[in-house]
């Protein structure tokens, strides 16, 4: 059985065993049949699972886009991270009126870490663990795509910071723009216009 599905990728490999001919369960090679029924059994209820994955994936990308669709189109947030912060920030914006106060949430704000003569902050360890985990995957996802993360962490480093202060510089950065991005500031009051003489 190994030899026609050895060095087959991954998606090919799972075709080919959901593909299996029935197992013949009345031969005298039970342990053959069993493995080729399991093979099988496996293999189609991978390709369920990944078709249940994309169907779910769709429905995140529908909803995100029709609340704020400016979310997907930045570099490096797709629909389970967008959709991990608008849960976070949730529906009612004047919760959040600055955007420390989701920094704050998100769990990217600095703590002061200094002593003596030592100058530093250090990771903030409170606010919301999911939310906070969907701001380093956006902030991996720009260090691999985007050009100016990699510059704006390289300075970082020069500068003598670790690459976890770092990278905490940069959630916090994602998390300024995400705020700006879901919360718009409110537009200044009209002037009152004055009387026609």
């Amino acid at each position: 059985m190994r030899e026609p599905l050895a060095g087959l990728s991954t998606k090919t490999l799972i075709r080919s065993c959901a593909d299996l001919a029935e197992p013949d369960t009345s031969g005298a090679d039970s342990a053959h049949s069993a493995a080729v029924y399991m093979l099988r059994l496996l293999a189609r209820r991978i390709q369920q699972l990944t078709t249940e994955a994309r169907d779910l994936e769709r429905c995140i990308r529908d909803a995100v886009a029709a609340h704020s669709p400016q979310l997907l189109e930045r570099v490096g947030i797709g629909p389970d991270c967008a959709a991990a912060l608008l849960v976070a920030a949730g529906d009612n914006p004047e919760r959040l009126r600055t955007e420390a106060s989701f920094a704050a949430l998100c769990g990217v704000s600095p703590v002061e870490a200094s002593s003596g003569k030592t100058q530093r902050r250090r990771l903030n360890r409170g606010g919301d663990r999911q939310t906070n985990a969907a701001l380093y995957r956006i902030v991996l996802s720009r260090l691999r795509w985007d050009q100016r993360t990699r510059d704006y962490l390289e300075r970082r480093l020069t500068e003598g910071k670790t690459r976890r202060e770092a990278i905490r510089c940069i959630k916090r950065y994602v998390a300024r723009e995400i705020h700006n991005l879901t919360h718009p500031p409110a537009s200044p009051p009209i002037a009152d216009l004055p009387e026609a003489a």
